[in-house]
């Protein structure tokens, strides 16, 4: 099995960011992937609540392995996708 080496947030983000920007899909660049770079952390945010979503899988994902474990993926990755706090 493949492990990604990017959060899953990160990715997440980076497919809203080439939704809205290629042309491939809902926006009008051509070529995309410089414009995605710079901007999937706007989309961080929308990312974290898809996250969000997927806490709970469906009963057909349940059905397909450990809902226990998936869960606890998922709030792994919640945790990770935390900003970091600075204190002054």
């Amino acid at each position: 099995m493949d492990v990604a080496t990017t959060t899953i947030a990160e990715r997440i983000a980076r497919v809203l960011a080439g939704q809205r920007i290629s042309a491939n899909a809902e926006g009008d660049a051509e070529s995309a992937a410089d414009l995605v770079e710079r901007a999937w952390k706007d989309h961080l945010r929308d990312a974290v609540a898809v996250l969000h979503t997927l806490r709970a899988p469906d009963a057909t994902m349940a059905a397909a392995g450990d809902a226990a474990v998936w869960e606890r993926m998922v709030l792994a990755a919640l945790e990770e996708a935390k900003p970091e706090t600075v204190i002054l």
